[in-house]
């Protein structure tokens, strides 16, 4: 199992948690981004730089996902692809995606797409707060208890 991030919007203190617990449970963690992701000298974590454009890093994920593993990212559409696939997603506010809520989600975020291509103001998540913080290190936590 690898767990694999979406790294462009994924905020720092998520990568953090995530370099711990790659360290702790000896998985290997993958950040892929279309900059360069500095990230902390272990033989767990690595980063990839793809190149520009809409979608690039997540379509590489996509491509190199194997059933079982995880997906961090905010991205629904990335983690229905995950989810179908037979992987797991995570998002950075620690709530899981799932069979069950998945298409939900893409219906409710099409409909934002739409709203916002009309020219409503639909505004964005609230900041990432602590809360969201210990959700996300929790069920991670959780997840990988359960993996081993």
């Amino acid at each position: 199992m690898r767990i694999w991030v979406d790294a462009d919007a994924c905020p720092n203190v998520i990568k953090e948690i995530l370099y711990r617990a790659a360290k702790r449970v000896q998985v290997p963690l993958v950040l892929v981004a279309n900059s360069f992701i500095k990230t902390p000298p272990s033989k767990f974590i690595k980063s990839v730089q793809v190149s520009r454009g809409f979608d690039v890093a997540d379509k590489h994920i996509a491509e190199h996902l194997d059933a079982g593993d995880l997906v961090i990212t905010a991205d629904i559409p990335l983690a229905a692809e995950a989810i179908d696939r037979g992987g797991h997603a995570l998002n950075p506010r620690g709530t899981f995606y799932t069979i069950e809520n998945i298409k939900e989600r893409l219906v409710m975020r099409d409909l934002m797409d739409e709203l916002r291509g009309s020219g409503i103001q639909t505004g964005g998540p609230d900041a990432l707060n602590q809360s969201n913080r210990h959700a996300f290190a929790n069920q991670l936590d959780s997840f990988l208890a359960k993996q081993r």
